[in-house]
């Protein structure tokens, strides 16, 4: 029982068992730690990007920063549905994360590649973090994690297409 609220906590029955919860969560957090990377490195590029494709990218920057901060959201809140605590913190996030920080301000083709290396890299994340769902028949895992496959694959590819002649 809660001693704040004078209710008794409740245990999370959703047909998936503990252990699988937990394993599924886990493989969430990292996913979460890698979009939460990639958003922060979109962002610094979208207000330090400079040069002749300035509009371009920094247009292209914002669509992509914006909708990985609602991607963020919906896997923080996946976690949470699965009865584990989400990572919040930069200090649980850099633990966590399989991309490294920025702190440098590329030129803008740099920006471009280093952004998309660290899409593909969360396209990795994501691939690992799909065994534990699929064992433990999670669809509503499996579908959140398959939208940010076909998102992180289709940012790549459209920053790739920037660096070809």
């Amino acid at each position: 029982m809660s001693a704040q609220q004078g209710v008794m906590d409740m245990e999370v029955n959703i047909g998936i068992s503990e252990k699988n919860r937990k394993e599924i969560a886990e493989g969430l957090a990292h996913l979460l730690a890698d979009s939460y990377m990639v958003y922060l490195k979109t962002h610094n590029y979208h207000w330090n990007v400079t040069g002749e494709l300035f509009h371009p990218l920094h247009e292209q920057f914002e669509q992509q920063y914006t909708e990985l901060a609602d991607a963020i959201d919906e896997i923080a809140e996946r976690i949470r549905a699965l009865g584990h605590k989400s990572p919040g913190s930069f200090t649980e996030f850099n633990e966590l994360t399989s991309i490294k920080e920025d702190i440098e301000k590329p030129k803008a083709l740099e920006m471009v590649r280093r952004l998309a290396i660290a899409n593909e890299q969360v396209i990795r994340t994501a691939r690992k973090a799909l065994d534990a769902p699929k064992k433990a028949d999670d669809e509503a895992t499996i579908d959140l994690i398959t939208q940010r496959l076909h998102v992180h694959s289709k940012a790549a590819w459209m920053l790739r297409s920037h660096l070809e002649d």
